[in-house]
């Protein structure tokens, strides 16, 4: 099995000159989205550590509605 990721993060700047992130996948689907907004590229690449570091092994839990 490889280590290479299937997945990339692209960061851009939407319409009201905010940067946001989207995880997508090599078959063009988008996996995953920062969901907001950041007012700079920087914090935009900071939302993109914190998910690479603090999601990489979380646990999946149901929750009711």
């Amino acid at each position: 099995m490889s280590d290479t990721s299937k997945a990339t993060f692209e960061m851009y700047e939407d319409t009201a000159d905010e940067w946001r992130w989207r995880l997508v996948h090599d078959n063009g689907n988008v996996i995953a989205d920062s969901g907001e907004g950041y007012a700079s590229k920087q914090r935009a690449r900071g939302g993109i550590e914190s998910v690479k570091t603090n999601a990489a092994d979380a646990p999946v839990e149901t929750v009711d509605h």
